[in-house]
């Protein structure tokens, strides 16, 4: 689900400052003495908690408000009285995801992390290459514990060579959400609905209603989201950006100028061009806005806002579900999830802080607090098994539109394609690919707009690398 964008611009001075003082040797923690002699980043075994004396502390840093923030506490208050007398997790809210990266730039720097902290899906090369953080393979390594029960395409996002580097915990995919008795209104089945970009337009020309010369009911809307363009690349199964989607080797430019890129914005510009959809901008709120509202028939938006249009449309339409759609009816790729993955810091802490990290790392992805997890807040589970808890398949049969993104998961084969490009500096990229396809709906040429996009972002990707190789 997405964040403010607003703060991701504050986030590539960051990101590149605190780089250079992790490559510099000077971003580890102060703290080094409280480190075993097996080194900050080893993963203890189960004997490092029975030799700790009294209760072993740990503070989990994380970006979650409202309902999730609350099924956060209650996720934290179930963990320590399962654990009263060994460990003790503080919660710390750190604002949204932007929030929480930058003031954890701020902490590696003065060497005092969190034991764990929550990171948004793109901010996860940056999190590897600090070099603080135990990957929770190594844990589930030590201890020979299955990670067998992750959806395997949630893994693969955090996964490098077959490695899990941190656990999965919100998790959001994509979908294209219909307005049905628009649709049965307009002659369509939404049992149906359109499968690429192409057959959205063919339905949103059926859809848009206009009254006295105004618009009353556009065919479609969506938000102008770098997270869009991520997801049509990969649906149509080619790379974000080089170098295996930056998974074979540090990715080096982004390829959202090539083809499928400029076919994106090319088809936003004509859909507003022909008055089948509205400029709303870069605030996804504001594109929210007009589908809760009725006056969009189709919209694409993340899982996570299933829950809030169901209570919105309510006694004013039915919100129905359907894939996300392919940029040709030719491709054959699937979607990237989002969200976010929680990171164990090594650097600075103790055997015992980082194995009772791991005790609640794996607490968190359990299959029942996976469940309440889900149920509480609408995200994804990301332990499969959840969905055979019995209260989540009470809140499935209740909300049967998440059956959607379900089945869309599960039929999605894993590549570098559907695993997403992980990007030093991909926030940024993200803005860029924003910048490039307002540009095209403002009528800008859209290659044109496109590679002046891409170009923008190189020395910013260029000095990341550079700085990572030191």
């Amino acid at each position: 689900m997405r964040s403010v964008l607003q703060g991701r611009t504050a986030v590539a001075a960051s990101m590149l400052a605190v780089l250079a003082l992790v490559a510099a040797g000077c971003g580890g923690s102060s703290n080094d003495s409280k480190d075993s002699a097996s080194g900050g980043q080893d993963a203890p075994d189960a004997s490092a908690l029975d030799k700790a004396s009294g209760v072993t502390k740990v503070t989990f840093w994380h970006g979650m408000k409202g309902a999730n923030g609350a099924a956060v506490d209650k996720l934290v208050k179930a963990f320590n009285a399962a654990n009263s007398g060994k460990i003790e997790v503080t919660a710390v809210y750190q604002g949204d995801y932007d929030d929480t990266i930058t003031k954890y730039k701020t902490s590696v720097q003065q060497g005092n992390t969190p034991s764990v902290v929550q990171i948004y899906d793109i901010g996860s090369r940056f999190m590897i290459d600090s070099k603080q953080t135990v990957p929770v393979q190594k844990f589930a390594d030590k201890d020979g514990y299955t990670l067998d029960s992750i959806e395997p395409n949630i893994a693969n996002y955090y996964s490098i060579d077959s490695a899990l580097n941190s656990m999965p915990f919100n998790t959001s995919m994509p979908l294209l959400y219909i307005n049905k008795e628009a649709f049965v209104k307009a002659g369509l089945d939404p049992a149906k609905p359109p499968t690429n970009l192409d057959e959205i337009m063919a339905a949103a020309k059926k859809l848009t209603v206009k009254q006295g010369g105004k618009t009353v009911q556009y065919g479609f809307n969506a938000a102008i989201y770098g997270w869009f363009v991520e997801q049509l690349i990969a649906q149509s199964g080619t790379t974000y950006c080089d170098n295996d989607n930056g998974r074979k080797d540090l990715a080096t430019k982004v390829n959202f100028a090539d083809e499928q890129g400029v076919k994106i914005a090319t088809w936003y510009q004509e859909m507003v061009k022909q008055g089948l959809m509205p400029n709303t901008g870069k605030k996804t709120d504001d594109a929210q806005a007009v589908f809760k509202s009725g006056t969009s028939a189709m919209h694409l938006e993340s899982t996570g806002s299933l829950r809030g249009y169901l209570d919105a449309a309510k006694g004013k339409f039915t919100v129905m579900t359907a894939p996300f759609p392919h940029l040709s009816a030719s491709d054959s790729g699937g979607p990237i999830i989002g969200g976010a993955s929680l990171w164990i810091d090594g650097p600075g802490h103790s055997d015992a802080e980082k194995r009772a990290s791991w005790e609640f790392v794996k607490f968190a992805s359990s299959p029942a607090q996976q469940a309440a997890w889900h149920t509480g807040t609408g995200y994804f589970p990301i332990n499969r098994k959840a969905l055979d808890e019995p209260s989540d398949k009470a809140w499935v049969a209740q909300y049967p539109q998440f059956t959607t993104a379900i089945t869309q998961l599960h039929n999605t084969k894993p590549t570098n394609a559907s695993s997403g490009c992980i990007l030093g500096v991909m926030p940024q990229a993200r803005k860029a690919a924003e910048d490039g396809l307002e540009k095209a709906v403002l009528g800008t040429d859209p290659a044109t707009a496109m590679k002046a996009a891409a170009d923008s972002i190189k020395p910013q990707i260029d000095q990341y690398n550079k700085t990572v190789k030191k």
